[in-house]
């Protein structure tokens, strides 16, 4: 059992490594789940476990910095001194059991508030990670989120309305996207273009965002 959820108390080993997926609830367009950050950090941490026995996976935290989705309806964000405070008062009681806590991120917009969290953490001498895939490709709900989805779960992806967004340079669109956020710029809330989007695509995408947490962890461990 790889689950935090799963264990009791006499089963805890203090000398696991704890990770903590930490994703969003936002939109993800007209053809993906709110959960997409969150299922593609709790995907990634659990893909750690599996080569790991001694990554131990708590539960997700579904909520984050995602201000700039709340034009469309149904995002929910609890904004960046929220996740902040979350994460540091969580890495402290997870820090009274484990040794070391990793969190995993799957949404962009935690960034700043997770490498926040990490730096007070060490800064009590607390041993903590943060790590986010480096995904090639569109920014948001485009053909590499689509095809990770796929992968993960394609009954959750509405392919039927997948539809191009805006394709610019992300570069171009962030000075509005910063002050109004992503409406402006996108009307269906899409930054590039799921449609050709492939679950074997999505698993080369995960299995390249997996080899690179590994390789991180385990130069981390060693250190």
């Amino acid at each position: 059992m790889s689950e935090l959820a799963d264990r009791t108390w006499p089963e805890i080993s203090g000398d696991d490594v704890l990770a903590i997926p930490v994703g969003s609830t936002e939109q993800h367009g007209p053809h993906l789940p709110f959960s997409t950050d969150t299922d593609v950090a709790v995907a990634l941490a659990r893909a750690l476990a599996e080569q790991r026995p001694d990554v131990l996976v708590a539960p997700a935290m579904p909520y984050g910095s995602s201000g700039e989705h709340q034009a469309f309806a149904g995002t929910l964000s609890i904004g960046p001194s929220a996740i902040e405070t979350v994460l540091v008062e969580l890495g402290r009681s997870a820090t009274e059991t484990f040794g070391r806590i990793l969190f995993v991120s799957g949404h962009g917009g935690n960034a700043i508030p997770v490498n926040r969290a990490v730096r007070r953490l060490r800064s009590e001498g607390r041993d903590a990670l943060a790590w986010a895939p480096r995904w090639k490709g569109d920014a948001h709900a485009g053909r590499t989120e689509t095809s990770v989805q796929l992968w993960l779960d394609d009954s959750r992806v509405s392919l039927q309305r997948a539809e191009p967004g805006n394709t610019a340079p992300l570069a171009e669109l962030l000075p509005t996207m910063r002050q109004a956020g992503l409406r402006p710029v996108t009307p269906n809330g899409i930054l590039g273009d799921p449609t050709g989007a492939t679950a074997e695509e999505g698993a080369q995408l995960l299995a390249e965002a997996a080899a690179d947490l590994a390789t991180t962890v385990a130069r981390w461990l060693d250190s």
